[in-house]
């Protein structure tokens, strides 16, 4: 796909997100509908209003696309062009009235994301990126921080018990040693602090394709890496890391050790 293109997708996807997510703001810190998923997660109307937003935007202009997404499940997702989708990445965060929660729009072409954009209604944050377009946060080009050594990284994860859970319960403890803090900023929110520069590592044990689709565009682009606790470079694997390329290998030796 050309660069024209990829940048029209982009800037539909920039207008799609911020329709979406700002819908949640119709919600956030006022009155929800919240449930609980069969897999006892949270789920909001928010959510679903979200979702259903975007959805529609995306047949309306892009009808031949296909659609993956949290809420709704699969539409043509055969298609060379799939849409993957997360109206509320982080619903703990908006639940708890905390404005670290961002919607997620990643663009696959032929199985491989190619857009992504993370967005933080709350904040008014958003992140935006295609292969060879680079990456921008409210249309300031944006990247990974230099850092060299894990004694000076801030080290970001959305839990700390999701370690234990998924088996990193060693290589997690040895990281928090050897890096400089940890905080729990996480979900997408953790990645868009590492791609815009404010934050060095940020790690989930366990991540959907709607989770990461966006995210590997936005890291690479910003000049980062994201990959896999193995070190490989795919959103479909269940886990992800996102960081500076110097970093890296450091911490996948790291994870190496189970």
């Amino acid at each position: 796909m050309s660069n024209s293109n990829l940048s029209e997708l982009l800037q539909a996807a920039e207008e799609f997100a911020r329709l979406g997510g700002d819908s949640t703001l119709n919600y956030f810190k006022k009155s929800f509908q919240l449930e609980r998923k069969e897999d006892q997660s949270p789920v909001t109307n928010a959510d679903r209003e979200a979702e259903t937003i975007i959805r529609e935007h995306i047949k309306k202009y892009f009808p031949g696309h296909g659609i993956i997404g949290e809420e709704f499940g699969a539409e043509n997702e055969n298609s060379d062009v799939v849409w993957v989708l997360d109206p509320i990445d982080g619903t703990q965060s908006f639940i708890h009235g905390v404005p670290l929660y961002t919607t997620l729009i990643g663009i696959l072409i032929n199985n491989e994301p190619k857009v992504g954009l993370i967005y933080a209604p709350a904040t008014g944050e958003l992140v935006a990126a295609a292969d060879d377009l680079g990456c921008y946060l409210n249309g300031e080009k944006c990247s990974v921080r230099v850092c060299e050594n894990l004694s000076d990284a801030t080290f970001l994860s959305t839990e700390v018990t999701t370690f234990d859970t998924y088996g990193f319960k060693k290589p997690f403890d040895k990281l928090i040693d050897e890096t400089r803090i940890h905080r729990t900023w996480g979900d997408a929110y953790g990645h868009m602090l590492v791609a815009t520069g404010r934050a060095d590592v940020m790690i989930d044990p366990i991540l959907n394709l709607w989770d990461a689709a966006a995210l590997k565009p936005v890291l690479t682009e910003a000049g980062g890496s994201f990959t896999d606790l193995d070190g490989k470079a795919t959103i479909q694997t269940g886990n992800g890391l996102s960081c500076n390329t110097l970093l890296k290998d450091k911490i996948i030796t790291i994870f190496s050790d189970k």
